[in-house]
Order: structure tokens, then C-alpha cells, then sequence
């Protein structure tokens, strides 16, 4: 089996709780967890107990991912071979609704929180989606992140890990050079992407929905909602996501989705695509930039 067997949850420390829940509930549609102390809350989408927490804090930035392991040998194995690997305490657990966690951080440093035995609960329901969101032993989603040193923090994901290649994207996107390569743990085509450092640590999460009207609803409820779009509807070559981007209040982004493809390890081969879309995916910047003020 391998030892990371999904992305459990996402820990964002913002400058605004209150404008991360509005933009949460109203645009996304998760589901409001329960107040942290200290400032913030959690969010839900499946059984699980929390997916998101929302931390008060002036990073604005992802404060920590949370890699689900199978059972208590495995996250022993992997905090012996982690560098500078420390047990979570019994209050950081209890935090996080899980039996145990083992903080560390990649080579980009990156804060990762190794965990099992998540709490499980009831499934909320979200009054603005008509399906579902695709998680439960998938995992929340997936996450991009950025690195220092790339071919180091592949390294460390593939090899202490156990991640494995799912494929890569090399190409020119809008005048700008892209390389990056995407993982997977489970049967989602990647849980984790890694590419060059931006100025947040990561890029994007990813919402995954089950039906493909829940993805133009919440692109509607973006634009309503005054949510600048990043790039527009499209699709994705390697895993087939039908797709839009748009920002978080913290100014990095989300995608949000539909009819992600599933890997089986049994006969994957990995490939190298020269574009990041089959089609669309357009910065709205680039065809319709702000007029200027006219001059008097």
C-alpha cells in the first residue's frame, strides 16, 4: 500500500475570516465547519470532519497541506525519515480531528502535517451545488505548488513519499515558460503539482464537482460575487478537467471542475504535453484589459 494515500486537508492562515467564509459558502459552496480558537474555522465538503481550516494570521498565504497516511506504522516510518520530522501534540491533533500528526516541511519549505485517522462525520449538503463534490478517498482535491529547487522537491515527494509520476506539462503559456509536474497517491489523476516558486507557496487548490452544471453555476456566482477570473473555461489535455480559475481573497487561486480522469497504476505512462489546454483557459486580461480613464 502506498504511504500517503490522499490530500486531507488545506490550512490557510488570512488576514480576513470573515471575508474567507463569505467567499466560501457564497461562491465555492462548501460548508461551515466550527470556530478555531485563536480566530477562524474550518470548512466541509464530504464525511470527512474538516477539509479546509481558516487561520487568522497576516500570512495570507497556505500555512500547511495535510497528506493522509494509511495507519500509525506507516506515519512512524515516515517521521524516522523525514529531516527535522516532530509528533504533533495531543492539542494539534485534537485540532485537526485526527488520532496522530507528524509536522515537517519539504525542501522548498513548504509545511507538511502527516496524518491518520481522520474523524469522520455525517455529510453536509451544500444548498448551492446539485450534486456533490468528488472527494471522500480521493481526497479534498489536488494543490500546486511552487519550488526553489524543483528537481530537489520532486526528489523528496517521490522518494521519501512515495508519490508517483503522473505526467508533466512543458510549454510557453501567454508568454511565460511552464514546467511542471504532477503526482498522484490514489486513483485522482494528481494530488500535487509542483512547479517554479510564485510569490504564495502554491498556486491553486482544486474543487472537483460531480456534475459539469455546478461548474458553470459557481462561474456564475464568481462574476456575481465581483471574483476576478484568472483564466477562463476550458479543459485540460492530461487529466481532462473542464475548468475555470479564479482568485481567493488571499490572491492566490482556486479551480474548480468537472470529469477529472482516473490513473491506474497497473498501466499508466506517463507522458510530456506541450500546452496546458485542449482549449480555453484564457487570462481575461489579455483579450479585455481595463479601459484607461479617459482624459478631460
Amino acid at each position: 500500500m502506498p504511504p500517503v494515500t490522499q490530500l486531507g486537508y488545506l490550512a490557510f492562515q488570512v488576514r480576513s475570516p470573515d471575508t474567507w467564509r463569505a467567499f466560501a459558502e457564497h461562491t465555492l459552496g462548501l460548508s461551515f465547519g466550527e470556530m478555531l480558537e485563536g480566530g477562524g474555522f474550518t470548512l466541509r465538503m464530504d464525511n470527512y470532519r474538516q477539509r479546509f481550516f481558516i487561520e487568522e494570521g497576516p500570512l495570507d498565504d497556505l500555512a500547511c497541506i495535510g497528506w493522509q497516511v494509511a495507519d500509525l506504522p506507516t506515519l512512524e516510518t515516515l517521521q524516522a525519515k523525514l529531516p527535522g520530522a516532530t509528533r504533533g501534540t495531543a492539542a494539534e491533533c485534537a485540532r485537526r480531528h485526527v488520532q496522530a500528526l507528524v509536522k515537517a516541511e519539504d525542501p522548498s519549505g513548504t509545511p507538511l502535517e502527516l496524518f491518520y485517522g481522520p474523524e469522520l462525520d455525517a455529510e453536509p449538503v451544500s444548498p448551492l451545488l446539485h450534486s456533490r463534490f468528488v472527494a471522500g478517498p480521493l481526497g479534498l482535491g489536488h494543490v500546486v505548488i511552487g519550488a526553489d529547487d524543483p528537481a530537489r522537491t520532486i526528489s523528496f515527494y517521490q522518494e521519501l513519499l512515495g508519490f508517483r509520476l503522473s505526467d508533466y506539462v512543458r510549454c510557453v503559456y501567454f508568454g511565460h515558460d511552464v514546467d511542471i509536474a504532477f503526482f498522484h497517491v490514489n486513483g485522482r489523476h494528481h494530488s500535487l503539482a509542483i512547479g517554479a516558486r510564485h510569490q504564495k507557496r502554491m498556486h491553486h487548490f482544486l474543487l472537483e464537482v460531480e456534475q459539469v452544471d455546478d461548474v458553470g453555476r459557481c462561474f456564475d456566482r464568481a462574476l456575481r460575487n465581483k471574483v476576478p477570473i484568472a483564466q477562463t473555461l476550458g479543459k485540460h489535455p492530461n487529466d481532462y478537467m473542464f475548468s475555470f480559475y479564479a482568485l481567493t481573497p488571499s490572491g492566490f487561486q482556486f479551480e474548480y471542475g468537472h470529469g477529472g480522469r482516473i490513473v491506474d497504476d497497473a498501466s499508466w505512462q506517463p507522458e510530456v504535453y506541450d500546452r496546458i489546454s485542449d482549449w480555453g483557459h484564457h487570462p481575461p486580461m489579455v483579450f479585455a484589459p481595463p479601459r484607461k480613464a479617459e482624459s478631460k
